[in-house]
């Protein structure tokens, strides 16, 4: 996505940042006052994510919400820095860099595990941790050996991201996979998800994503994360099973699942308002 020509008509604009910091030039946006809150999307999405959230939000906190690198209007700097692990380093030296140290760390799918990563490593720990339908679970069997070989063999042939854009892009296209979520599909929510599969430099930085993306590790030390943290699941989800997140907290000492109810896996966008309340609490209680 081209800046700043591709944010006409982009979700709060006019909150928009553009920040350099190695490797990558981020786009973030900021709104809201208070407690720092940092929101991070899941793979394949950008800011767009969080347009009905953060203004429930903010009223009562900061909320900064960053493209991770490669997606959306986030340029990356190297190729290579695109997996769970080097997210996290990158994004900790960001919010060092601006001042920003976060209270509450909110992340969807694999956001999720970009936020305890960031718990682990950040050199003060976040007072709470929301995942949205966390993207917590390895592949099991044959398919976690061939996902990731061929999620990098697409991600090093650079005519994958313009073929995908090209005719994956259509709006037809899009609901189908929007709609395989789960989630309820409105005209905005499509909209906003076609300009991004149509964008060759936002399929090419998820590709990358995917193809260096390992959980195993993290998923090791689930049981010694001691911040407080709550999983929202839609039970209609058909990217991650509620029963996910429910075997993560099972493993972890101070962790928690909530049902929002037959929501999919975009339910910070189909019911925002019940996911705001549920966040707001679960903050309260740990100020």
């Amino acid at each position: 996505m081209r800046w700043p020509e591709d944010l006409a008509g982009w979700p709060h604009a006019d909150a928009s940042r553009r920040i350099a910091c190695r490797p990558h030039r981020w786009h973030v946006q900021v709104m809201g006052d208070g407690p720092v809150c940092l929101l991070l999307h899941g793979a394949g999405g950008a800011t767009q994510s969080w347009r009905r959230l953060m203004p429930l939000l903010a009223p009562h906190m900061t909320c900064i919400a960053p493209d991770l690198p490669g997606q959306g209007f986030t340029q990356l700097g190297t190729r290579w820095r695109c997996g769970l692990d080097a997210m996290a380093e990158d994004l900790a030296a960001l919010l060092a860099q601006e001042g920003w140290a976060p209270d509450l760390i909110v992340g969807h799918s694999a956001g999720g595990a970009v936020a305890l990563r960031l718990a682990e490593i950040l050199p003060t720990a976040p007072k709470a941790i929301v995942g949205i339908n966390a993207a917590l679970g390895s592949f099991k069997g044959i398919s976690g050996v061939l996902f990731p070989v061929m999620a990098k063999m697409l991600a090093l042939n650079p005519l994958v991201p313009t073929l995908f854009s090209r005719f994956s892009g259509g709006e037809a296209r899009v609901r189908d996979l929007l709609e395989s979520t789960g989630s309820v599909v409105d005209a905005e929510m499509l909209q906003l998800y076609t300009r991004l599969v149509q964008d060759r430099a936002h399929v090419d930085g998820t590709l990358q994503m995917m193809a260096q993306w390992k959980l195993d590790s993290l998923l090791s030390r689930l049981p010694q994360i001691k911040v407080p943290t709550l999983f929202l699941v839609g039970e209609k989800d058909g990217t991650v099973p509620a029963g996910t997140s429910r075997d993560a907290a099972a493993r972890m000492a101070h962790a928690r699942v909530e049902s929002l109810g037959e929501l999919g896996h975009l339910v910070h966008e189909e019911a925002c308002e019940a996911v705001a309340k549920a966040i707001l609490t679960f903050a309260a209680t740990h100020p």
